[in-house]
């Protein structure tokens, strides 16, 4: 069986790194993991986080693949931003992300991305 490729956003990382949550997913041998280069931005950027943290952080991201932003992800942000205003850049750029690597997103803010079109979220409901 085919592994399902997912963007993961920046709140399951978050989730899994307080709580482990999500850990079947990302984890499991189910799926192959993809994240975002802002969502490594937005991990580290945390203030008052410890160096033992942001090593762990590290630590657990080698584990994943993660996209950088391209000419082609940077021209769907700029999209996505024109179309949905209201989107935080961090969102846009996620969403774009997902948007050029036809991959789903992997979400608790469901409400943040579910306006978008062409983007298919993964687990849209998804409650902790």
């Amino acid at each position: 069986m085919a592994k399902i490729r997912l963007l993961v956003d920046t709140d399951i990382f978050i989730d899994f790194f307080n709580s482990g949550y999500f850990e079947a997913i990302l984890e499991g041998k189910d799926f192959d993991i993809y994240y975002s280069a802002v969502t490594k931005k937005e991990l580290l950027a945390k203030q008052g986080l410890k160096d033992s943290e942001k090593q762990a952080i590290l630590y657990v991201l080698k584990k994943y693949r993660i996209i950088p932003i391209t000419q082609n992800i940077a021209e769907r942000f700029s999209a996505v931003l024109y179309e949905y205003p209201e989107m935080s850049k961090e969102d846009a750029l996620i969403a774009a992300t997902a948007l050029d690597r036809k991959l789903p997103l992997i979400t608790r803010n469901w409400k943040h991305y579910r306006k978008i079109k062409g983007l298919v979220l993964f687990g849209s409901q998804i409650r902790r």
